[in-house]
């Protein structure tokens, strides 16, 4: 059975992917300089290089389901952000994607491409926490799981209830923002 919301279970992935990148690609041109052939080297790299834009369009395509429910509970301002950094972490990757699969080729491009590959892998980290810092303020700051969860009633413990109220839920935000 898939997790719902399946959104915050799918961002993490190409969160790890843009993570270990640059790391499997520094390695695989380490190896490289070291003589171990290209194509053996860089697989990893490429294999990494497709599941991250694979894992990003997941995410997005999941972040745009849920958008809707969200926005019952959060301002349209974050949302809009964290979207504007995922569409953006999107054609990034797929762009990052290109320069590894021309980093098998031989000679000088693919030299050029692997090179180009690894400190772009690095940047996309950059992307990546952007994204990832967006959503965390969507869930931390501005209470998006609030959207997903019920809150125990203060007459009967234990006892959820469902916030139909949205000026319930912006109360407690406007709590939590007065209490820091």
């Amino acid at each position: 059975m898939l997790p719902d919301p399946l959104h915050p279970a799918v961002v993490h992935f190409p969160i790890v992917f843009a993570a270990i990148l640059p790391l499997v690609a520094i390695a695989a041109l380490v190896l490289i300089r070291r003589g171990e052939s290209v194509k053996r080297a860089w697989i990893p790299v490429l294999l990494l290089g497709v599941l991250l834009p694979g894992s990003a369009w997941a995410a997005v395509r999941t972040g745009e389901t849920e958008e809707e429910v969200v926005e019952e509970v959060v301002a349209d301002a974050p949302i809009h952000e964290h979207e504007e950094a995922a569409e953006l972490f999107l054609p990034l990757s797929l762009g990052l994607l290109a320069l590894v699969a021309a980093g098998l080729t031989g000679g000088r491009i693919g030299r050029a491409a692997r090179g180009l590959a690894a400190v772009a892998s690095v940047a996309m980290l950059i992307a990546a926490y952007r994204v990832g810092h967006t959503g965390g303020q969507l869930v931390y700051e501005h209470g998006a799981s609030a959207a997903y969860v019920t809150a125990p009633s203060a007459g009967a413990a234990g006892e959820p209830i469902e916030h139909d109220d949205r000026r319930d839920l912006d109360r407690a935000s406007e709590d939590r923002e007065g209490n820091r």
